[in-house]
């Protein structure tokens, strides 16, 4: 059984955008700890399926974070729930959650499913808008990775900058307030550098976006973590 504990590095693609053969060969055999597939936008079944099906030829641990109940299926080895801590809809906190555990409850198995508290910090990014969310400051994000750790006991924290690179320090302040509770950040890892300094804070980087645009620089910020294979 995979320890989520033990990861320090996840690639993210997105079903609604391309990959070649060999890119996804590549990222698979990086030495990642694990593929997350997900997106916001145009998540459909078919492109989740078809995303599954060419990773599973490898043996990285594959994760399905769930944006859209109707690309839900089985043959993942886990599967993330986002709940919205800064929405100004609080639907994204439970409604959306308790209606897909309402249609797949008896089928679950809870020891797959991880919630992920989500604190979204990027106004221009299509997560922020779409789950109508607020920009919260410093103390907020404090406040958020509290109640996670202590009130919620979610596994996972994500602070989220969705395209934009983030600010080290607030992960590092976020980080000291956690002990059971992983850090995620994800959001405009570029480069090694970027993902060194993101990843001596926070338990787990997640790189997405340059995998699509600058494809050997996101290849790199997993020896920038993880060391050499």
């Amino acid at each position: 059984m995979y320890n989520m504990k033990e990861w320090k590095h996840v690639f993210k693609l997105d079903p609604n955008k391309e990959i070649s053969e060999g890119q996804l060969e590549q990222v698979c055999e990086s030495g990642t700890d694990a593929v997350i597939v997900g997106g916001t936008d145009n998540v459909t079944l078919e492109d989740v399926l078809q995303l599954l099906s060419r990773i599973r030829r490898f043996t990285v641990p594959c994760v399905l974070e769930i944006s859209n109940l109707d690309a839900i299926t089985p043959g993942f080895d886990f599967y993330f729930i986002p709940m919205v801590f800064n929405s100004k809809d609080k639907k994204w906190m439970l409604d959306v959650q308790h209606q897909a555990i309402k249609e797949f409850g008896n089928i679950i198995n809870w020891n797959e499913l991880f919630v992920e508290g989500y604190c979204i910090m990027n106004q221009q990014a299509k997560a922020f808008q779409h789950t109508d969310c607020y920009l919260p400051e410093k103390e907020d994000v404090i406040a958020y990775a509290q109640m996670a750790e202590n009130m919620l006991h979610t596994p996972i924290f994500y602070l989220e900058y969705s395209g934009v690179y983030g600010d080290p320090t607030l992960a590092e302040q976020v980080k000291r307030n956690l002990s059971n509770t992983l850090l995620f950040y994800g959001g405009g890892i570029r480069s090694a550098k970027q993902a060194q300094e993101m990843g001596k804070h926070a338990d787990v980087i997640v790189v997405g976006d340059v995998l699509y645009d600058d494809f050997k620089n996101g290849l790199t910020t997993v020896e920038a973590v993880k060391g050499k294979k």
